[in-house]
């Protein structure tokens, strides 16, 4: 959803917004959804607004006009903004500036308060009343990628990508399901590279208390056509297969609570 505002303050706005989406992957996890019954958050905000895996001070603050935090670096948890792709994106590969001038403080902190927040907090209540029901939750974090360059002419890349920060935010049994279960299905998975996850990861996952978050990103051809634009024909059988992974996790994401002497659901 973009408000006319920011589509005319864009440089190239059809071409920035295409590069910075996760290109129709609510879509894709409407159908997973409808197979399972699990609970979904959607983001409607896009991410050239505000990017919800990046964390609140991930900025480049010389894109804020009288910034408070003028002079101060960005943040250790995440560098990208240093490359364009902060908290709210500047710079874009083959574009350039992303924005004809700069944002306000007010601005950035209208966004904070009423994008950033809210769906974090959302993201955090519904894990927390899922843990307090099963005993253990998990988030499955759902993101979309450019298919992978090939490292050598003989090369497969990855279709999937599992990430879950080197095992920080995961218990390791459920990433392991996850590649299992990928890999059963004829389907070319990769763990953590080039893709560990962010901010979202960071602040939900906490697997000594039995909330685990795992990020999926998904090969834009495998949902989309030719020009990655529009869903494809593909996308039902994918979401059927996706909604297995989820069906696979849901079933063992409990057990690794009774390794943390959690309180498992009676039902």
């Amino acid at each position: 959803m973009y408000p006319e505002s920011i589509r005319q303050r864009m440089r190239s706005p059809e071409y920035a917004m295409k590069r910075l989406e996760d290109r129709m992957v609510d879509r894709l996890a409407e159908a997973i959804v409808a197979e399972t019954d699990a609970p979904l958050i959607v983001a409607y905000a896009p991410r050239a607004m505000l990017d919800l895996n990046r964390a609140p001070d991930d900025m480049d603050w010389s894109m804020v006009a009288g910034a408070r935090d003028r002079g101060r670096g960005n943040s250790r948890a995440n560098r990208r903004a240093r490359s364009g792709l902060g908290l709210v994106p500047r710079r874009l590969h083959g574009l350039g500036e992303i924005w004809r001038d700069r944002l306000t403080q007010a601005d950035l902190d209208a966004r904070v308060e009423t994008i950033h927040e809210p769906y974090h907090r959302a993201v955090a209540d519904t894990l927390s009343h899922l843990r307090r029901r099963w005993g253990a939750a998990l988030l499955l974090d759902l993101h979309s990628m450019p298919p992978l360059k090939k490292r050598h002419p003989d090369d497969k890349p990855a279709e999937f990508v599992i990430g879950d920060r080197f095992g920080a935010s995961s218990h390791g049994s459920l990433t392991a399901a996850a590649l299992h279960f990928l890999g059963q299905q004829g389907r070319r998975v990769a763990h953590n590279r080039p893709y560990a996850g962010g901010y979202v990861l960071d602040r939900h996952g906490k697997p000594s208390v039995g909330i685990h978050a795992m990020q999926l990103e998904i090969c834009r051809s495998l949902y989309l056509d030719a020009r990655h634009e529009e869903p494809s024909a593909r996308l039902p059988a994918l979401a059927r297969m996706l909604a297995g992974l989820v069906q696979t996790l849901a079933a063992e994401v409990v057990p690794p609570a009774r390794d943390h002497g959690l309180p498992l659901a009676a039902e």
